[in-house]
């Protein structure tokens, strides 16, 4: 076997030089669509965002999650049920950007118990709402509360620390009984 001999040849790369049509302007400072055209879109999309009509997952934004419920296996007794949502997102109705916290609901039964599946689904509707804590907080006391009306209800939000604050909602709720 004989040795290489000399330098190796390199090859280099000759790129296709047929004349491709250019979309963008021959002036780099042309813009591509006016201020106005860009304005009218992104306000016909949010209108269409807010008004329910763009589809998120597969529901539309209007379209509330019904929260199902199941009998108390035992009414007579006081006994209290934690349930937590670590894994909860929203996002921050003044920047738009994604909230992560812990939602905690605690509650003592009456006649019926919160559907866990269901309750999930419910939750997850909160991922694309702009909303500030205290807001969320009360939203979900009071719409567990109405449907389910147990005899004491707390819902806790513990969200991830933001510019160095941490914030914690306690919410409360008391059956009149």
């Amino acid at each position: 076997m004989k040795p290489p001999s000399g330098p190796k040849k390199q090859t280099q790369y000759k790129p296709n030089l047929r004349k491709a049509k250019n979309p963008l302007p021959e002036n780099p400072a042309t813009p591509l669509f006016s201020h106005d055209s860009i304005i009218a879109c992104l306000t016909w999309g949010f209108r269409l965002y807010y008004q329910g009509w763009i589809c998120m997952r597969g529901r539309t934004m209007s379209e509330q999650v019904k929260i199902e419920l199941f009998d108390n296996p035992r009414p007579e007794r006081d006994y209290c049920i934690n349930i937590s949502c670590p894994e909860f997102t929203s996002l921050c109705p003044r920047t738009g950007q994604p909230d992560f916290g812990e939602i905690v609901i605690e509650y003592c039964p009456d006649k019926s118990c919160i559907e866990l599946k269901s309750l999930k689904f419910y939750m997850q509707g909160y991922r694309d709402k702009g909303i500030f804590y205290e807001a969320l907080t009360n939203d979900i006391l009071d719409d567990l509360s109405t449907l389910c009306k147990p005899r004491w209800m707390k819902v806790t939000s513990r969200f991830t620390p933001r510019g160095g604050i941490k914030t914690e909602v306690i919410a409360e709720y008391k059956s009149e009984k």
